[in-house]
């Protein structure tokens, strides 16, 4: 016989020859037995590319293995196998690349029945909780359970509320119990309303303005509004055209007094009720400056002292304008128009400039105690659009309640 000599053929991208061992012993014969072998359809992964289990079946058991779950020997990962195939004439050995599957016997118990009835009339959910049951990773089993377990106590808490709120209904009756709604809902909106003097001999006095605006805020107001002091005609036409202010502040720009201190107080107002408006629009608020260096210190810490909410996102705490927040900032510069505007205002105007439901600033007027009523809107607006127009007028009206309100409008 010649010198043996052998050449490795384990190309890179053929399947490694199976090497197989069983667990319960050795096979004493094993001509008939037949094995089936089941790839990943995934060709692209690194890992998944190469997953593989072995099926084989004797005349007594099933067996099954495969080299990828946590019963797969480690040292498949650390080491290499190869099987050689000697041709004894020529003495040539061909060299391939190998692997070791642990064949495991596959009970009876483990057998999935043919009968799937049961299967198809679960629900899509079910379903994909039964594949994560079974071939879900560690962390899918975990969030699985815990999402179960918090469905039974979503359950047993609906329950005990249910029953709960029964009982308050039979012991103190529905009638009792939409007048304490509507309590808890006004004492609610009141603490984001300015504040409200109902015991005032006049308008000016009900929302009083030094709640809106304190003398050392009055006075920081002074520099930025001298824009709006010394405006011009042709500029109101331009920041029309251009929309870089609310349209309740362009309407009152063209009607500011000629001159002297009644046009420099509401040049100031405008220019505040136009930042309340601006600085309403925002959301997560993460600058020091949210308006720009043009707005005064003082005003800059007014808003986000007394219009904004705290909140921790991303890692870092942020101001926030909450809707109760925004609910808030409303019923200000509803406050501040009424006094802008001989406490008549048109409520449809703020409500396109604030961005809110019309709901919504109709609940709010409300509950400052101002009297609604119709009017066509101002022009250049939409066309024949029915306006709502709010006063502000002495005695205020007083709010009831309807004994019959099934369901209750809340601002906050």
């Amino acid at each position: 016989m010649a010198a043996a000599t052998w050449q490795y053929r384990g190309d890179a991208e053929a399947q490694p020859a199976a090497l197989v061992r069983f667990s319960n012993g050795r096979l004493q014969q094993s001509d008939s037995l037949q094995f089936t072998v089941y790839r990943n359809k995934d060709k692209v992964h690194p890992r998944k590319k190469h997953r593989r289990i072995l099926v084989s079946e004797t005349e007594r058991l099933s067996y099954v293995g495969n080299n990828f779950s946590s019963g797969v020997r480690k040292s498949n990962s650390l080491c290499r196998y190869f099987v050689g195939v000697l041709d004894k004439d020529s003495g040539q050995m061909e060299v391939y690349n190998a692997e070791i599957f642990n064949m495991q016997p596959l009970l009876s118990d483990n057998i999935v029945t043919d009968d799937t009835r049961d299967y198809q009339t679960k629900s899509y959910r079910e379903k994909m909780d039964l594949c994560i049951e079974a071939f879900g990773t560690s962390k899918q089993k975990r969030a699985l359970n815990v999402r179960r377990m918090n469905a039974v106590g979503s359950d047993i808490v609906s329950t005990a509320v249910s029953k709960a709120a029964a009982n308050v209904i039979d012991s103190k009756g529905v009638t009792a119990l939409i007048q304490d709604v509507a309590q808890d809902d006004t004492q609610k909106i009141s603490s984001f309303l300015p504040p409200c003097n109902e015991d005032a001999e006049t308008p000016e006095l009900v929302y009083k303005f030094e709640d809106i605006l304190s003398p050392a805020e009055y006075e920081a107001l002074q520099v930025p509004a001298t824009a709006f002091v010394n405006i011009t005609a042709e500029e109101i036409a331009k920041k029309t055209e251009d929309k870089s202010h609310c349209s309740f502040v362009l309407e009152q720009l063209k009607l500011l007094p000629a001159e002297g201190k009644s046009r420099d107080h509401k040049a100031r107002c405008l220019w505040f009720l136009d930042t309340l408006v601006k600085f309403s629009c925002l959301k997560g608020i993460r600058k020091k400056h949210p308006l720009g260096p043009q707005c005064p210190q003082m005003i800059s810490k007014k808003l986000m002292k007394n219009f904004t909410s705290l909140t921790y996102n991303e890692g870092s705490v942020q101001n926030l304008i909450s809707t109760s927040m925004k609910a808030k900032i409303s019923a200000y510069v509803i406050a501040l128009a009424l006094h802008i505007n001989s406490f008549q205002i048109d409520l449809t105007v703020l409500q396109n400039d604030l961005k809110l439901p019309e709901s919504r600033m109709l609940d709010i007027a409300k509950a400052m105690q101002l009297r609604i009523s119709k009017a066509k809107g101002l022009p250049g607006l939409e066309d024949e659009q029915k306006h709502k127009l709010a006063t502000l007028s002495l005695p205020l009206p007083v709010q009831k309640v309807s004994e019959g309100r099934r369901k209750r409008k809340r601002i906050i």
